[in-house]
């Protein structure tokens, strides 16, 4: 698998865009016309927080280092992985999906987390997306609960760094 991971950049905003909206529709995926959207893009070029995957020219996979005050201040996160950084909107081609790029972009978030210093990191699940329960299952997240945000159900899921 040959791939590089770079920080987004504008040239990479309508494939990011089309990526996203790519996983509308998808089980357990929350996401609609209006969510994520150029603003959201925005958001993270204005923080260095958009990472995409590509392999050939073309983008196969996207992560954000989010910033939510909503879920960060909720209360069963662990006090002393403070600072501890959010990872969001991974998304992948839904046609390269069940080929690692999942759980490559999740390693180089957790990497890129640690290196602005962050001591943890967390994050939330759909509490019935075992899809995406089995992927992060290999990092030895610990679910430190459960919250029911953006019409949904979620586990809240949380490991140091």
């Amino acid at each position: 698998m040959n791939y590089d991971i770079t920080m987004a950049s504008e040239e990479d905003r309508s494939e990011i865009l089309s990526l996203y909206k790519l996983q509308i529709g998808r089980d357990f995926c929350p996401w609609n016309d209006y969510y994520p959207s150029n603003e959201t893009i925005d958001f993270d070029f204005s923080r260095d927080a958009l990472f995409v995957l590509k392999s050939e020219g073309k983008i196969k996979a996207a992560i954000s280092l989010e910033e939510d005050e909503a879920v960060d201040s909720l209360d069963c996160w662990n006090e002393k992985l403070t600072p501890s950084g959010e990872l969001a909107r991974l998304a992948v081609l839904p046609d390269e999906q069940n080929r690692g790029y999942a759980r490559i972009m999740l390693r180089f978030g957790m990497e890129e987390l640690k290196r602005r210093g962050n001591k943890g990191t967390h994050f939330l699940v759909n509490k019935y997306n075992t899809k995406a329960i089995r992927s992060y299952a290999a990092f030895d997240f610990k679910v430190v609960g459960e919250c029911h945000m953006y019409d949904q159900d979620f586990l809240c899921y949380e490991k140091e760094l």
